[in-house]
């Protein structure tokens, strides 16, 4: 068997035939970090930006993106979305958590929408600060859970807050 599905046996490119696989809830959380100077983080707490509430920007622009991610990833299947939620934690002076959880009732797992909410909030919230901060860092992309399919249930192991 291939374990790289995204390629046939001769080595092309393809996106997975699903049309086989049963309907099931499916869910993903992933999260990522972004480090910046304590003022920066001050200034996003206090809605002090001249942008306007990073958060809330960052936040749409992340549920934005995970109804785009099959235009971002070339192989992804387009999904009809049931629910994408993100949300944000202050875990130091310095760090901003992201974190985002996304369902479908589907034939294909959103660990892809996830992470990729999680990366379109990060690099919203760089963009909106950039004037202030260019020493911003994005880290610690990952995914840490999903449920449904054949593959089963997978929790990452660990706290998930153990920074980027």
């Amino acid at each position: 068997m291939n374990d790289l599905t995204h390629f046939d046996e001769h080595g092309a490119s393809r996106m997975v035939d699903v049309s086989a696989k049963p309907v099931t809830q499916r869910m993903a959380r992933a999260e990522g970090f972004v480090s910046m100077k304590s003022a920066t983080l001050l200034t996003i707490q206090q809605k002090g930006m001249s942008k306007g509430d990073v958060l809330e920007v960052a936040r749409l622009a992340g549920i934005m993106a995970t109804k785009r991610t099959d235009e971002l990833i070339p192989l992804c299947h387009s999904l009809g979305l049931d629910s994408a939620a993100i949300s944000f934690a202050f875990v130091s002076d310095t760090q901003l958590r992201i974190e985002s959880t996304v369902s479908v009732s589907g034939r294909t797992g959103v660990e892809m929408e996830a992470l990729t909410a999680v990366s379109v909030a990060a690099l919203t919230v760089y963009d909106m600060c950039k004037s202030i901060d260019r020493d911003m860092e994005i880290t610690g992309l990952r995914l840490l859970e999903k449920s449904g399919g054949r593959s089963g249930h997978y929790v990452r192991p660990g706290p998930d807050t153990e920074g980027g």
